[in-house]
């Protein structure tokens, strides 16, 4: 069942002031921390003064790839209620969640079944799955087919090229959240036409549910 969604990649206010002062607002706002090759990627100064705001309803979500020392320590006192983790180890997260008492969305990215079954090593130490394309900056798409079957204890979000006005009934039975980026941009920005349309479709679908 879809509880909710994270729109991800925000690097301006007036796309975020939009989303967190949206009537269905996201659960989840995602900002990329450590990884330059993105083009939603933020750096330091400006994601300090991008989250001098109200989160409202919404939680904040730092997305790192295989962080060091330097980013963490870097963006710790920032209001972020998750750390996403790509390309770490179950023990270097253990140690990030300890030491920085965050929450986590640990993400997979996935091409074939092996790395669906990677899941089971992260147990311990992940509050939320994220199954991903191995596509990190790019919108690309993986087979959701290779999730259908998996039982979690904990709650699963998905992305991979997800767009912003696709039927989203075809997502309940596989996640609790759509994460969405890339589908709700226009031409590398993100479009809040796209991102109005998204939201109001989703809060149609729950209220179904």
């Amino acid at each position: 069942m879809i509880k909710g969604c994270k729109i991800c990649g925000i690097k301006d206010s007036d796309t975020l002031n939009f989303i967190i002062n949206h009537p269905y607002p996201p659960k989840f706002i995602g900002f990329i921390c450590n990884y330059p090759k993105s083009s939603r990627y933020v750096e330091l100064n400006s994601l300090k003064k991008l989250l001098n705001v109200k989160k409202n309803k919404s939680e904040f979500v730092a997305v790192l790839v295989k962080p060091n020392d330097e980013i963490l320590e870097e963006i710790k006192n920032l209001p972020f209620d998750y750390y996403q983790l790509y390309d770490c180890t179950p023990h270097t997260i253990k140690n990030i969640k300890q030491k920085y008492q965050k929450k986590i969305i640990t993400a997979l990215t996935i091409k074939d079944e092996s790395d669906v079954i990677r899941y089971k090593s992260f147990v311990d130490v992940t509050d939320i799955y994220l199954f991903d394309s191995k596509g990190y900056e790019k919108s690309h798409s993986f087979d959701h087919n290779l999730i259908k079957n998996i039982k979690l204890d904990k709650e699963l979000m998905l992305a991979g090229n997800i767009k912003f006005d696709d039927n989203l009934k075809n997502y309940k039975k596989n996640a609790n959240y759509l994460d969405l980026s890339g589908g709700l941009e226009t031409s590398g920005l993100k479009d809040t036409s796209k991102i109005d349309i998204f939201l109001n479709n989703l809060n149609e679908l729950k209220n179904e549910t």
